[in-house]
């Protein structure tokens, strides 16, 4: 019994330790990388070590951003403009189409004015309330 019991510690120590092969490659991973390099870069040397950041093979990765169709209702401020979007929706109970309707501000370097069909796109918060961006004038407005 106290052989057995003997055979099993030896058995559990000789599988806790790593391989020598294990090392080995440990310790040339180790050696190959630089200075100022870590092992992950030696691993991915595309990504970046703190997740927020999109360098690389990494920004390709990233969802598509949202676009939306609209028509221009306010271009009286300076590099913005107000796009109406409109959407059909199927109402739950009478199973009839309504047109719903979203306006948003999106920043205006393509110089759209009101009646134009423009295209944007969605973009990080540029101000309170702006957060999208005009891509391009589909169709200018009839004058």
């Amino acid at each position: 019994m106290a052989e057995e019991n003997r055979e099993e510690e030896s058995g559990a120590v000789s599988n806790a330790q790593p391989s020598v092969a294990e090392e080995t490659a440990d310790e040339t991973t180790a050696e190959e990388t630089t200075s100022g390099e870590t092992l992950a870069h030696k691993v991915a040397p595309n990504v970046d070590a703190q997740p927020g950041n999109a360098s690389g093979t990494e920004a390709g990765k990233r969802g598509r951003r949202a676009e939306k169709v609209g028509i221009v209702a306010s271009d009286k401020m300076e590099k913005t403009v107000v796009v109406r979007v409109d959407r059909l929706i199927k109402h739950p109970k009478y199973r009839r189409y309504v047109r719903r309707t979203s306006k948003f501000m999106a920043h205006n370097e393509q110089g759209a004015s009101i009646g134009d069909k423009v295209r944007i796109v969605e973009t990080r918060p540029l101000s309170a309330r702006k957060r999208w961006r005009v891509v391009e004038i589909v169709q200018k407005a009839e004058k």
